[in-house]
């Protein structure tokens, strides 16, 4: 799965502030979708639901966006299984064949996209819209052994459910962004005497606190994708071997350096992510901590 969280919550982030912009501009308008405050006062239990909706809103659609979002930014070719061969072909058989070690009753699609860097990913709404792709730096760089224990990293992310996961968590995240962005707009709006001046300016802080709370919730999400990077790491190793695993996790570690900076908003759904963000925004955890903690399984 790499992990492709960056790609979500900015997508995540997007989607929530649409349909904030969305309700407010209709309550403004007089249509009223989204009482919560009466009498001056805020009406928690409503506002709390009303949250809950419009959070839980942007990361299912986020989730629904997710493969295609992934196919289109990575300019991600998939691979026609009937229509197949060579490289290519092996590619495909080495996905299913794990896919099916697994458990998976659909086969992920399998892709390629062109970049130098030496990575891969895995992401997908549910398990039977999956998508595992690599680079061709990836194919052009690794052994056999090396590219099957990333792949079985990848169909681990897959067969976990992660995407699932991590929607329900982004959904509890937004909630609570969405709660507390209003009740701070609330607070700020306060301080304004005009009352046409207040509308505004309410409008405006709802906003500015949703972003600036999103991203700080994103530090509970990326905790949770470093935690299931291990996890898909001791995935790996029982589909492909606890030696092929480890090998894959090592010659990453070697070819460190060669990822494509192209594309910043998706090095979270690599499972090589170099980032040069604190640890507390990067989805995943040092190369050597990985290699370190699947050693000691």
């Amino acid at each position: 799965m790499g992990r492709r969280i960056l790609l979500f919550i900015l997508t995540n982030i997007l989607v929530i502030t649409t349909i904030t912009i969305v309700f407010t501009v209709l309550r403004m308008a007089g249509v009223d979708i989204s009482t919560y405050t009466a009498g001056g006062g805020i009406n928690y239990l409503a506002l709390f639901i009303i949250s809950a909706v419009i959070g839980f809103s942007g990361s299912f659609i986020s989730l629904a966006l997710s493969r295609f979002m992934a196919k289109k930014m990575m300019g991600v070719r998939v691979i026609d299984p009937g229509n197949s061969t060579g490289a290519e072909r092996e590619l495909v058989e080495k996905v299913h064949r794990l896919s099916r070690s697994a458990g998976l009753m659909h086969m992920p699609e399998v892709g390629i996209y062109n970049s130098r860097e030496v990575n891969a990913f895995a992401t997908g709404p549910s398990k039977k819209r999956s998508l595992v792709a690599v680079s061709t730096g990836l194919l052009n760089s690794m052994d056999d052994d090396a590219v099957e224990g990333v792949l079985a990293h990848e169909v681990a992310h897959v067969s976990n459910g992660d995407m699932v996961t991590m929607t329900l968590l982004q959904g509890v995240v937004n909630t609570f962004v969405v709660f507390f962005a209003r009740i701070a707009a609330a607070i700020v709006s306060r301080f304004v005497q005009n009352d046409a001046m207040r509308v505004f300016v309410h409008f405006g802080a709802i906003i500015v606190f949703q972003i600036l709370f999103s991203i700080l919730g994103s530090i509970a999400v990326m905790g949770f994708s470093r935690y299931r990077e291990y996890h898909a790491d001791r995935g790996g190793a029982d589909l492909a071997g606890k030696d092929k695993m480890t090998h894959a996790l090592r010659a990453l570690q070697a070819h460190v350096n060669k990822v494509d900076n192209s594309q910043t908003s998706m090095q979270t759904l690599k499972i090589n992510n170099k980032s040069s963000m604190a640890m507390l925004f990067s989805s995943h955890p040092p190369l050597e901590e990985r290699i370190k903690r699947l050693q000691e399984r």
